[in-house]
């Protein structure tokens, strides 16, 4: 048990280094937010987002194609945001009300379940798994953009979510 955990921490710290020269292509599923969104990870409201490592989902009144934003706190100045939008086939899977599928985190991944792709919540990058590690990950190149990645500002009270 120890050695599946070392192997899974080796792989993510080794991964960003791996992938760090991927160009990926522009994203034509992008959404855009009208204006930037606005936070206060240090109240009651986003508590989870208190520590370091912790991630929380948030939603807005702004109309927009984005199904949500991902915030992960990454160091103690640092977030990271992230659409909740698949990448790669936006449209591909529906519930039964017509809403299609959001990105969910399992930490330390986030995963598109439609297209079964897993993504690093420290990069936005998309992994390549292997049988023994994670689910089979789709080759047959419909997963080519990586996770849809917003700008963050942090002042130490308020966080800023823009294009």
């Amino acid at each position: 048990m120890k050695t599946k955990r070392l192997h899974l921490l080796i792989l993510l710290i080794l991964l960003p280094f791996l992938q760090a020269c991927h160009e990926y292509p522009e994203n034509p599923n992008r959404p855009v937010l009208p204006y930037p969104i606005t936070i206060y990870p240090n109240t009651q409201q986003y508590y989870e987002l208190n520590f370091v490592g912790n991630w929380l989902y948030i939603t807005s009144e702004i109309e927009s194609t984005s199904r949500g934003i991902i915030v992960y706190r990454q160091s103690a100045n640092e977030f990271l945001a992230y659409d909740r939008l698949p990448p790669n086939e936006p449209d591909a899977c529906t519930d039964s009300y017509g809403n299609t599928t959001r990105l969910v985190v399992d930490f330390p991944f986030v995963v598109d379940r439609c297209n079964n792709a897993y993504y690093n919540i420290l990069n936005g990058q998309i992994i390549v798994a292997t049988p023994d590690k994670i689910p089979n990950f789709p080759t047959d190149g419909t997963v080519v953009y990586p996770l849809i990645q917003y700008h963050t500002t942090y002042d130490g009270v308020k966080l800023t979510i823009s294009n």
